[in-house]
């Protein structure tokens, strides 16, 4: 008998090493928040030879990846690529949504039940709870526990969602105090690495100094005019223009603006960099046979892009500097993790529409489609022919309606809704409208409702959806602010168009030009990683990526 258990244990070590031996040491995430696909292209130029030059000559340019759900949103986006599936499997249908039970709106990573780690404030009240399908990363600790996943991210979602259910330790950003937390679902304390950076109180420091163009402002002839009526402005500007004296612009606020205001300047990119190089060192990753992964999400592209618009000056800097961050990363990638000893994919959670009052200056299709006017007329509507207005909230577009009041008043439930669907297809730039019953029971008649399909789910979702024709924002109010900056969300390819860059071990250098899905990303994955594919994956391997 003894000798039978020592030939299994020599027989699952030979397997377990025989595993690793093709599989790279680390395998690194990273998610840009909001990057359109022709950022990589549009300021190539000014871009170094050690970042996105470097993916994208020496690694795979997956060059038609593509976003195979609505909304666009940042939520569904991580959850999706780390899940390999969409929301209608995974349940992260929005950021935010309608939450019927509570009667409330919930963010897609809330958790009340926990307590936060590494701070006092509110900011730590988030877990993985919401998210119904399991990651690519908990697929690896499922299958080999002895590998470690840490994730990252100065929001909360880009942090959790890529981390999944059983990251050894998943942090994110206080906006109250300018560090890194995390949760009592993933630790009681947190680790001594992180406490040590967090002493260093880098946000302080940053906060003190400039952020001006990293080019003399003349080069930056891929944007716009630097002072745009397009654009919001930063506390403490009276102008949307460089220099960004931050010291001065911080004069006389409070402590916790200065942290907020912090993650809309690329600093904010180099703090989360500095962050991920001490994690390698201090989690040991990439330091054994084991393949380790750590998941980076770059959260204030997204942030700076709402503000500032795709064609601002702001932004091209913003990625000039990325791409400075991203180079560094690579080559201490390669000093600490070993050269071909690591893969590496850059993606994005979404893209992002031009500011739509740009895009009416520029007689282009777009605009604005303002909720509040065409609801008050609706909730009127509902009342005079119904008794009462049954909408209990709209939220991305969808319309929830008090199904218990409906069936209390004996008011038929399919009336209400042909009613409701009936006079908001009849709306100016409403694209389509789609009911729950449709979406659940018809046979995809178009890619616009199997787009919608795949982002709903029962629980969360809502009784009526609409998307809006290209180019249009919803907005709840026509205000002056209402035309500057932009926002995301949509069908269409300036939203559901991303890059997809990978680098590293057994990546040939090549362009694809078939349409991807964002959902194959975790499909291919799973390949590199021989694990078994995670449980509600719809994606398929990007098979030129595996032959080598």
């Amino acid at each position: 008998m003894k000798i039978l258990i020592t030939s299994i244990f020599i027989l699952s070590t030979v397997f377990s090493f025989g595993q690793q031996k093709d599989s790279p040491k680390l395998v690194v995430g990273i998610v840009v928040d909001q990057m359109c696909y022709d950022y990589i292209y549009r300021y190539y130029s000014k871009y170094s030879e050690g970042g996105f030059k470097k993916l994208m000559s020496e690694g795979t340019n997956c060059r038609n990846t593509q976003y195979n759900y609505i909304p666009t949103y940042t939520g569904p986006g991580h959850a999706s690529i780390y899940t390999g599936t969409t929301p209608s499997n995974h349940g992260i249908v929005a950021n935010d949504w309608y939450d019927r039970t509570t009667g409330k709106e919930v963010n897609c990573v809330t958790d009340s039940t926990v307590t936060p780690v590494g701070t006092t404030s509110a900011y730590g009240y988030y877990s993985p709870k919401n998210l119904k399908a399991n990651t690519i990363t908990d697929q690896l600790k499922l299958t080999y526990p002895n590998a470690k996943v840490i994730s990252m991210s100065i929001k909360n979602r880009g942090a959790i969602l890529p981390g999944g259910h059983l990251s050894d330790g998943s942090f994110w950003y206080d906006f109250a105090t300018g560090k890194f937390i995390t949760s009592s679902y993933f630790m009681n304390e947190l680790p001594k690495w992180v406490n040590d950076f967090n002493s260093k109180k880098q946000v302080e420091k940053y906060m003190q100094g400039e952020w001006n163009t990293l080019l003399d402002i003349s080069e930056y002839t891929e944007s716009e005019p630097d002072n745009s009526p397009y654009e919001h402005l930063l506390p403490g500007k009276i102008a949307p223009v460089f220099p960004y004296n931050l010291s001065k612009m911080m004069e006389g606020k409070d402590a916790m603006l200065q942290y907020e205001t912090f993650v809309y300047t690329p600093f904010s990119n180099t703090f989360l960099t500095d962050f991920a190089l001490s994690s390698i060192d201090a989690e040991d990753l990439g330091k054994d046979n084991q393949t380790d992964m750590l998941c980076i999400s770059y959260s204030t592209p997204d942030l700076a892009g709402h503000a500032f618009g795709p064609y601002s000056v702001e932004i091209e800097d913003m990625y000039l500097r990325l791409d400075l961050e991203i180079k560094r990363l690579i080559e201490e990638l390669e000093k600490k993790v070993g050269k071909g000893e690591f893969t590496l994919f850059l993606t994005a959670d979404h893209a992002v529409v031009p500011v739509p009052q740009y895009l009416v200056d520029k007689n282009l299709p777009g605009g604005y489609f303002f909720m509040d006017e065409h609801f008050t007329q609706l909730r009127t509507d509902l009342e005079q022919k119904f008794g009462f207005d049954c909408i209990l909230s709209v939220d991305n577009m969808n319309i929830y309606l008090d199904r218990k009041s409906l069936s209390d008043n004996d008011i038929d439930y399919d009336e209400v809704v042909e009613f409701i669907r009936e006079n908001v297809q009849s709306w100016e730039n409403v694209k389509r409208v789609f009911t729950a019953k449709q979406l659940y029971s018809s046979a995809v008649d178009d890619e616009w409702m199997d787009m919608v399909r795949k982002g709903y789910h029962h629980a969360e979702s809502g009784d009526i959806i609409f998307i809006l024709e290209p180019g249009f924002l919803p907005k709840y109010s026509d205000t002056e602010s209402a035309h500057k900056g932009t926002s995301h969300g949509s069908a269409f390819n300036y939203d559901t168009q991303v890059p997809l860059l990978w680098y590293g071990e057994n990546v040939s250098a090549q362009e694809i030009y078939r349409k991807i899905e964002i959902t194959d990303i975790s499909a291919t994955l799973s390949q590199l990683l021989y694990v078994q594919m995670p449980n509600a994956l719809t994606g398929k391997p990007i098979v030129e990526l595996l032959k080598h």
